[in-house]
């Protein structure tokens, strides 16, 4: 896949292009997924709802997207810090519950810093959330 071709910022045509690759990877995949892209405040850019995804994914696929950019890393690593004991226990309560921990939501780095997140949610496994996600973040790269 090509790299999105963009200065830094999360513009609607970068978000909306990066929108295309996640549903290329999804489709690749046959999975039904909802898109999120959030620029580096969080702000929605870019959202899809494929046909016939699951009802949750507009939300959570939201979260995973705010949450990427918030916390500055994938979703997916959050797992392991946020189990009792360990030092981000309950970090999923945080901002008002939009906190997500689990696999789905990747930042999109530009010159080292987060420019924003995409975050992708509807898949049975939370692996392939990941590879979408993570092929959306790869065409921003």
């Amino acid at each position: 896949m090509d790299p999105i071709a963009h200065t830094g910022p999360v513009t609607a045509d970068v978000a909306q292009a990066i929108v295309d690759a996640v549903t290329r990877k999804a489709r690749e995949l046959g999975v039904r997924i909802s898109v999120a892209v959030v620029d580096d405040g969080a702000n929605l850019k870019a959202f899809l709802r494929m046909d016939g995804a699951e009802i949750a994914g507009p939300i959570l696929a939201q979260d995973k997207a705010f949450t990427a950019v918030a916390v500055r890393c994938a979703t997916h690593e959050l797992a392991e810090f946020t189990q009792p004991g360990q030092p981000l226990f309950g970090l999923n309560a945080g901002a008002g519950g939009r906190l997500v921990i689990y696999g789905g939501g990747v930042p999109l780095v530009s010159d080292g810093v987060v420019a924003g997140g995409v975050g992708v949610s509807g898949c049975v496994e939370v692996d392939d959330d990941i590879a979408c996600a993570t092929a959306g973040a790869a065409a921003f790269a």
